[in-house]
C-alpha cells in the first residue's frame, strides 16, 4: 500500500502481460477490511493510496445501547431490522457481556427479523436465529417500502443502526404509525489523523488519482465535508464528474454523490470483489490511445506512462504537463497555459513549468520527445 505523496521509481520493465491496473492509482477510504481491499487492487497492479475517511466507535459500554436493549426485552418488538453483520454481532456480544444475551435472543426468536443483506443474514444465523425477509437491493429504503406496504400502525419495530442515525428509515416508520426503537450499536467518527484524507482531497481536486473506492456512505460524506471545509468541494465534484472515478460498493454508499448529480461507478452486487472488478474494467477503458512521439510509443496511464512498454512513474507536475500536451498532440502550449495545469502546491510560475518539462524529458529518456518552440512554448513531437 502506497503512502500518500510522490514516489519516483524510474523506468521498470513491465512483464509481457501487464496486470490491468498497472500504472493507475486508486484511493481507498475504508477503515474496515482496508487490507483486503488494498490487496485485491494491488494484485491487479494498482498503486493503492490509503486515506481512511471514518472509523468505527463501538458502543459496548454506551448507555444508549444498554437502554435500547433493555427496552426490547421489557416490551419485545414484533419486527427487528438487522442492518449490518458486524453491528448485529456486536449487539449480541454486548448483550452477553451485560448478562442480557439469553433474554435478547428469546425476544429476537419470537420476532420477525429482517436482514438488510447477506452479511446481516449470516450474523442472524450465527446467533441461532432465522431471518424472515431480506431486500433484493440490500437497501434500507427497500426495507422501508416493504414495511409501509403493510400496516405498521402501533407495531413495535427495533432498528439496529450501522453508524448513521438513518433518519429516513426511522422517521418513515414513525410517520407510518410504528413504535420505533433505534439500536445504536456503533457510530462513525472522524479518524484520529485526518492528514491522509486531507491529502486525498487535494489529489482528487488536482486529478492526481484515477479512482476513489468508497465502501460506506459516511466515508463519502466525510470526504465531501472535508473538501467543503478547505474550500475544495467544487474542484472535487468537478473531478468526480470528469477524470476521477468515484467507485461505490453499492447504491446506499453512492447516495451522497448521486443526489447532487455525480454519476458513480457501481458493481452489480455490493461486494468488495465486484467493486474491484468494475474498477479494473473501467480504468483501462479510459486510457487514451497510444501516441508515437519522437519514435517512441507513449501510453499515458494514471500516475505512469508506458514508453515502448517500459513503465515510468511520473511525479504529479511532469505528469500534468504530459497530459496537457497530449490532449491535442503536436499543438504548442505556452508556459502561461501550462501554469494552471500544475498541481496545487507547485509554485504557480513559468519557472515551475520549465522544471516540470526538464523532469519529464529526463523520465522519458529522450529529450526530443518534448520540443521547445522558441518564444511560443512546448509541444510533443508526434508522428
Amino acid at each position: 500500500m502506497t503512502v500518500l505523496g510522490d514516489r519516483e521509481v524510474g523506468g521498470a520493465s513491465l512483464p509481457s502481460q501487464a496486470t490491468v491496473l498497472t500504472g493507475f492509482s486508486v484511493a481507498i477510504t475504508a477503515c474496515r477490511r482496508r487490507e483486503e481491499l488494498a490487496g485485491l487492487l494491488e494484485r491487479r497492479g494498482a498503486r493503492v493510496i490509503s486515506a481512511p475517511a471514518v472509523q468505527i466507535r463501538p458502543l459496548a459500554d454506551d448507555t444508549d445501547l444498554v437502554a435500547a436493549t433493555r427496552a426490547c426485552i421489557a416490551a419485545p418488538p414484533a419486527i427487528v431490522i438487522a442492518s449490518t453483520g458486524v453491528g448485529f454481532r456486536g449487539w449480541m456480544e454486548a448483550a452477553d457481556g451485560w448478562g442480557l444475551g439469553d433474554a435478547l435472543r428469546r425476544v429476537l426468536d419470537s420476532a420477525n427479523v429482517l436482514a438488510r443483506g447477506p452479511k446481516a443474514m449470516g450474523a442472524i444465523r450465527a446467533a441461532g436465529l432465522r431471518e424472515s425477509w431480506s431486500p433484493v437491493s440490500e437497501s434500507l429504503r427497500e426495507v422501508l417500502d416493504h414495511l409501509r406496504a403493510g400496516d405498521v400502525r402501533g407495531v413495535r419495530i427495533a432498528v439496529q443502526l450501522h453508524g448513521d442515525p438513518e433518519p429516513e428509515l426511522i422517521e418513515g416508520l414513525r410517520a407510518a404509525g410504528a413504535d420505533v426503537i433505534p439500536v445504536p450499536v456503533y457510530r462513525w467518527r472522524a479518524p484520529d489523523d485526518v492528514g491522509p484524507l486531507m491529502k486525498l482531497v487535494e489529489l482528487v481536486a488536482t486529478r492526481n488519482v484515477d479512482a476513489v473506492a468508497f465502501t460506506s456512505k459516511p466515508a463519502v460524506q466525510a470526504l465531501l465535508d472535508l473538501a467543503e471545509q478547505v474550500g475544495r468541494r467544487e474542484a472535487v465534484l468537478a473531478a468526480f464528474r470528469g477524470d476521477v472515478v468515484p467507485a461505490c460498493v453499492g447504491q446506499v454508499t453512492a447516495e451522497p454523490l448521486e443526489i447532487i448529480g455525480v454519476k458513480t461507478l457501481q458493481p452489480d452486487r455490493p461486494r468488495l470483489g465486484a467493486l474491484v472488478r468494475v474498477i479494473a474494467e473501467e480504468l483501462p477503458r479510459r486510457r487514451p490511445d497510444g501516441l508515437m512521439v519522437g519514435g517512441h510509443r507513449l501510453e499515458i496511464r494514471g500516475h505512469a506512462v508506458l514508453v515502448d512498454q517500459r513503465m515510468v512513474d511520473l511525479p504529479p507536475a511532469p505528469m500534468a504537463v504530459l497530459r496537457a500536451l497530449a490532449e491535442q498532440p503536436g499543438r504548442v502550449m505556452s508556459r502561461a497555459q501550462l501554469v494552471p495545469r500544475l498541481p496545487s502546491g507547485d509554485a504557480a510560475s513559468e519557472h515551475a513549468v520549465e522544471m516540470a518539462v526538464t523532469r519529464l524529458r529526463a523520465a522519458l529518456g529522450d529529450g526530443a520527445c518534448v520540443q521547445t518552440v522558441v518564444k511560443r512554448g512546448y509541444r510533443l513531437r508526434v508522428e
